[in-house]
């Protein structure tokens, strides 16, 4: 009786096993990948492991992959939304597909040697289910098993889950290079990978694959990492980072700011308009929502002017501040009304907010810069102008670094504008180092040599010129302030090559030929600088004949 009933409970324990492994069996799925012009890269195998979409398989098919798709055993297609993590040495992948999938379990324990496991093949049908003996297990990572079959398994099967008797899924198989070994890496360490920070962005392995990374589950941080993925330069990767995260983050304001700055830059309007109506409609925090559409009117009517957008003006800039701040009495949001007046001329009202706001914790140097510019306009008198900018530069970072480089240069212009030439130069040229390598343009080389050549630093002045060419070549007006610089200093060959060169770029322009004759006569080339004076004379140039009779 004893003996029936032990094979009783065998036969149960085996059914048992046999319902759990075609149970994880209906997890398995096989995995497409696609170029970017939507051929098939690549193929294999992986299993769900979570309910939510989460799924693990190999890596290389991910590699350069645009998208992907999964094909489920009841024959069900879905696609591949996010990478969560991988791994290049034990070539696994971690990542989502849209919607909710039906998990296999991952082991907690690890399966020992000689133990009996199961291959699951992929199957739409019957599940196809191999029994083998695990031949060895090796540690790894202190906490992880490496485990090793016997190399007669069909080829097919990389990425298919290997489970023991419970149905829990101990690792993915795969074979080696040489085709000799079958392995499988333990799943927990796939399984264990998550994302924990918006800095998962930078990661050289992930980014191997033009499928997006999955965002934190923490808002803050999400949103971290959508701000970096704009640096990226990847606009088309940009949008799917832009649309996943609204999908993920529905009142999120992030998301619907980002989307609708691109379709700022393409002057789509009324797509941008759209966009913000809806992050006002279904944001949680509605203060942000109408800040952000604010800062993108603002940027509109500030960097396209001449783009018509009838309803976007600096009302309504001032409006949806006004809105921002009647919610939520933030300093930003004060910051944006001052902006408004600012724009709509309102100077003095403007000044006011701008200094109230130096007075709260957001004081920084670009509030003491705006009141100057308010100033400025309001005639105010130079030395106020003045104290402002030196506030600016205050309450800038210190030691100064490219972060207060903007309010220097204002203020080394501001000397400019007073004639007061040597201080000028002083701030220009401590602006020139403050901004390290980063890009300068050529009107302020122009404008320091012009300061330059007023207290006598001739070479220098010279320096800049030359600078300003570099970073402008075919500025015919350049040319001609370096072939008068030369001239004033009777080098000769060096005013005539650069003349020359201005002529060539802008031949209706007579000052080029102007100069052009000067430095022929400075070469003794009489007959060549008569010729380029008649012609700054057919130009209009009443200058023309003095000079002939200079020259004469």
């Amino acid at each position: 009786m004893k003996r029936i009933l032990y094979i009783l409970i065998a036969l149960l324990v085996s059914a048992n096993a046999s319902a759990q492994i075609e149970r994880a069996a209906k997890s398995v799925f096989t995995l497409t990948t696609f170029k970017k012009d939507g051929t098939i890269l690549a193929s294999t195998h992986g299993v769900y492991v979570g309910a939510n979409g989460e799924a693990i398989s190999s890596w290389t098919p991910f590699v350069g992959a645009d998208s992907a798709i999964v094909i489920d055993a009841r024959g069900n297609q879905t696609t591949v939304t996010a990478l969560i993590g991988a791994n290049e040495l034990y070539n696994l992948c971690k990542f989502k597909v849209a919607g909710r999938t039906q998990p296999a379990p991952v082991a907690s324990v690890a399966s020992k040697k000689g133990e009996k496991v199961w291959i699951l093949q992929y199957s739409v049908n019957k599940p196809q289910i191999d029994q083998r003996t695990v031949q060895s297990v090796e540690p790894f990572m202190s906490k992880y098993s490496y485990y090793i079959f016997s190399a007669n398994v069909p080829g097919n099967t990389d990425g298919c889950p290997v489970v023991n008797a419970r149905g829990e899924v101990i690792g993915l198989l795969q074979h080696s290079k040489s085709g000799d070994q079958v392995y499988a890496a333990d799943a927990n360490f796939i399984n264990s990978m998550s994302v924990a920070d918006g800095l998962v962005i930078a990661s050289q392995v992930l980014r191997q694959s033009f499928i997006p990374i999955d965002f934190p589950a923490e808002h803050k941080q999400a949103a971290v990492m959508l701000a970096l993925t704009a640096e990226q330069g990847d606009s088309a990767m940009y949008q799917k980072y832009i649309r996943s995260f609204i999908t993920r983050f529905p009142t999120a304001v992030e998301g619907y700011s980002a989307l609708a700055n691109t379709q700022l830059g393409r002057g789509d309007f009324a797509s941008v308009d759209a966009i913000m109506q809806s992050a006002l409609a279904k944001a949680d925090n509605k203060a942000e929502a109408h800040s952000a559409y604010a800062r993108l009117v603002y940027q509109k009517v500030t960097n396209l002017p001449d783009s018509i957008y009838p309803s976007w003006t600096a009302d309504k800039v001032l409006a949806e501040a006004t809105a921002a701040y009647a919610i939520d009495k933030r300093p930003l949001y004060i910051n944006q009304q001052a902006q408004a007046h600012f724009l709509k001329g309102n100077y003095t009202k403007a000044y006011d907010q701008f200094i109230s706001l130096t007075k709260t914790d957001i004081r920084n140097g670009d509030l003491f810069y705006s009141a100057a510019q308010c100033k400025s306009h309001l005639k105010a008198p130079a030395t106020e102008i003045l104290a402002l900018l030196d506030s600016a530069i205050v309450a800038s970072p210190h030691p100064l670094n490219f972060v207060g480089a903007p309010y220097v240069l204002a203020r080394g212009t501001q000397y400019y504008n007073m004639k007061d030439f040597r201080k000028a130069v002083t701030d220009f040229n401590e602006y020139d180092s403050l901004m390290q390598g980063r890009p300068i343009s050529s009107d302020f080389y122009y404008v320091r040599h012009k300061a330059e050549l007023e207290i006598h630093q001739y070479q220098q002045a010279i320096n800049d010129i030359d600078r300003a060419i570099i970073l402008q070549r075919d500025s015919p007006t350049l040319w001609a302030e370096k072939a008068a610089l030369h001239v004033r200093f009777n080098q000769a060959d060096k005013a005539l090559r650069s003349a020359t060169i201005c002529t060539k770029l802008a031949p209706e322009y007579a000052d080029g030929y102007i100069l052009l004759g000067i430095a022929n006569m400075l070469s003794k080339n009489k007959a060549e600088g008569t010729k380029a004076f008649l012609k700054a004379k057919e130009l209009g140039d009443p200058r023309a004949d003095e000079y002939m009779k200079k020259y004469k």
